[in-house]
């Protein structure tokens, strides 16, 4: 694949990108006046305009980062700098692959749900590829994103439910956090030392779940020893089903996911 790379829309994730891919490619962007454009290119060090049209027929690669209800407009703009030669690579939520051949026709596609942590390479990302896009151009798209965190391939009918897990996933996280934070507070202990308890204690355990050697219900009894207070805790969240909670939280966003595309 090529190493031009083109981005239409230059808001957080795509800077994010940009940041993330550092001098491996020749990357030129678009954003919507001048002085956002000036404002991009002094942050980045790329070039950056405010015409789309040139972005679409300077870059093999061109990434549509713009809002959801700005794709088609942008699709129209730049359908005539496009060749199958090309790839478009989606980031906005909730158009599908099919949406956009729909206006650019026979051209490869590449969607991608990432989610917000990749601003501190820790993204997780899924992939899934148009009618027209080959195995080689997934690969060439998870090398890009593979650099601001972890990537995986998917069927595109299941991109509702990354949306739902991951892409909406930090909120609820954060929710989470914020809960055992103040739940510290309610006992006694200062807001912000509960909270970096929390979240200190979060990525200690992500990082033990990502290398662990056997199953996550292991892990659970490895600290929930049999009498002990976080058995007290654990058998609390099942009373008060928390497993029920997170269906309905995933099934519930998964729905509004799919609504919205």
């Amino acid at each position: 694949m090529s190493n031009k790379l083109g981005f239409i829309g230059c808001g957080k994730l795509a800077k994010a990108i940009i940041k993330g891919i550092g001098n491996d490619y020749e990357v030129i962007a678009s954003t919507s006046s001048d002085i956002s454009a000036k404002n991009a290119a002094s942050e980045l060090n790329i070039n950056v305009i405010s015409d789309n049209t040139k972005v679409a027929s300077f870059a093999d690669v061109i990434f549509i980062a713009t809002k959801p209800n700005q794709v088609e407009n942008v699709l129209n703009e730049i359908k005539d700098s496009l060749n199958k030669d090309k790839l478009i690579v989606s980031v906005a939520a909730g158009v599908s692959t099919k949406k956009i051949e729909n206006i650019v026709g026979k051209i490869p596609i590449v969607r991608v749900m990432p989610n917000t942590p990749a601003l501190v390479k820790e993204a997780m990302s899924a992939t899934a590829k148009g009618l027209y896009a080959t195995d080689e151009h997934e690969i060439f798209v998870h090398t890009i994103f593979e650099k601001i965190g972890k990537v995986i391939k998917v069927e595109e009918a299941q991109i509702d439910i990354v949306t739902a897990i991951s892409g909406s996933g930090p909120a609820f996280f954060y929710q989470i956090f914020e809960d055992m934070a103040q739940a510290g507070v309610k006992l006694g202990l200062d807001y912000e030392k509960s909270l970096l308890l929390a979240v200190q204690t979060a990525i200690g355990s992500a990082k033990m779940t990502l290398n662990r050697e056997k199953p996550v219900t292991d892990l659970i009894a490895s600290v929930a020893t049999k009498g002990g207070c976080t058995e007290v805790g654990i058998n609390t969240m099942r009373s008060l089903k928390s497993s029920q909670l997170f269906d309905e939280v995933i099934s519930k966003t998964t729905k509004k996911a799919h609504e919205l595309g």
